[in-house]
């Protein structure tokens, strides 16, 4: 059975475009998307209007209003409706698509730094509609509701923790402050890398890091077997508390620089490092604390307090001797989380200044989601 257009629908369709020309354009599209509609209905009941018989699928029920956003324009539609069977226009659903596709773009431009009315002046010269500042806002909050749910999703074992943050300006309160951006990579069983969380905090304070543990322990995070991090002393104070008994490897690219702190003389600098280094670079752990007792005993006279300091810090540095060779290069440094930090800081350079911390939370969660997908789907970082 066909169901032709009413020749009248089409009659009228042609007689818009022809006395207003492209202006006519969506009066004309509206006109047939809406005979359309009336005739996918009558296909999908299987007889005619008011026609009675066994093939009935269903009660015609009216229509139901609807405004779609085109490039031609808006289309006040009449979507019909069907009782006693599922139906929807064909039609609609493939502008449901694209509607979908125009918010995915609203919230990228959104998460990319560009202002609310940068993207209604961008989306009208696209689309040929105006696209208001509510659009925008209503896409950004299903692009939050996305982002919230990878920051929530359930963790399994993690055998290597990796820990680090990094500042961003953020307008607070009615000044511009610098907010931490609390991070957090695991690697499982199987090698391989991905972002378990992240958080922006006011600053590195014990309470934060200890409030983004405890989120991540409450997701199932499980199974450590090493911490590696820098010794902030926030960061210290919380992972004591709620990870006391996992080892903890401190970052030795920051070791040596805060060993730089201590060393009386610059000149003496590359010596000290040259050292340092010695000790760190040793095959095992029996020969690190060797060679540390005499880089202790070379300097106790000359720089006492630097040998006091080496003495107490440097073996916090050693306990990735204890892991399998091939692993302890990937391990000794924060300097993986250091390199996604700098891709980070080249993401975020475009917005120069956030204006809340929300704002900032969704770059880096769209950027480490990315990141972390890429990771979960490539090469092993080690192998067990």
């Amino acid at each position: 059975m066909t169901h032709p257009v009413h020749p009248n629908i089409v009659q009228q369709a042609v007689q818009a475009v022809a006395e207003q020309g492209f202006d006519g354009m969506a009066e004309a599209m509206q006109l047939l998307l809406n005979e359309c509609m009336k005739i996918e209905r009558q296909k999908a009941l299987g007889v005619a209007p008011f026609e009675r018989g066994e093939a009935r699928r269903g009660q015609a029920n009216g229509f139901k209003p609807k405004t779609l956003k085109t490039r031609v324009g808006p289309l006040d539609l009449r979507v019909p409706q069907v009782r006693g069977a599922e139906f929807y226009p064909q039609a609609l659903e493939r502008g449901s698509r694209s509607e979908k596709a125009l918010t995915l773009a609203l919230a990228e431009m959104y998460v990319q730094g560009v202002s609310t009315s940068k993207v209604t002046k961008i989306t009208e010269a696209l689309c040929g509609c105006e696209i208001s500042s509510s659009d925008v806002s209503r896409a950004t909050a299903r692009l939050d509701e996305e982002l919230s749910q990878w920051r929530s999703r359930p963790l399994a074992a993690v055998k290597y923790l990796i820990l680090d943050a990094r500042y961003e300006k953020v307008r607070e309160g009615g000044c511009v402050r610098d907010c931490a951006v609390l991070t957090a990579i695991g690697v499982d069983a199987e090698g391989r890398r991905s972002i378990l969380g992240v958080s922006v905090s006011l600053s590195e304070a014990e309470v934060h890091w200890r409030e983004f543990f405890k989120s991540l322990l409450a997701r199932g995070l499980h199974g450590l077997e090493l911490i590696v991090s820098d010794a902030h002393a926030g960061l210290k104070e919380a992972r004591q508390a709620c990870f006391g008994s996992v080892p903890w490897q401190r970052c030795q690219f920051h070791l040596l620089h805060n060993a730089m702190q201590h060393v009386p003389q610059d000149e003496r600098k590359r010596e000290v490092v040259a050292d340092v280094q010695s000790v760190l670079e040793a095959p095992d752990q029996p020969a690190a604390e060797e060679q540390l007792k005499r880089v202790v005993r070379k300097y106790e006279k000359s720089a006492p307090k630097l040998a006091a300091w080496l003495e107490t810090n440097v073996p916090e540095s050693l306990t990735v001797l204890r892991l399998p060779p091939a692993h302890r290069r990937r391990l000794r440094t924060t300097n993986m989380l250091e390199r996604l930090h700098r891709e980070l800081k080249r993401r975020t350079r475009v917005a120069t200044l956030f204006p809340n911390a929300d704002s900032l939370l969704r770059l880096v969660t769209a950027i480490l989601i990315e990141v972390s997908e890429e990771w979960e789907t490539g090469k092993r970082y080690v192998t067990f």
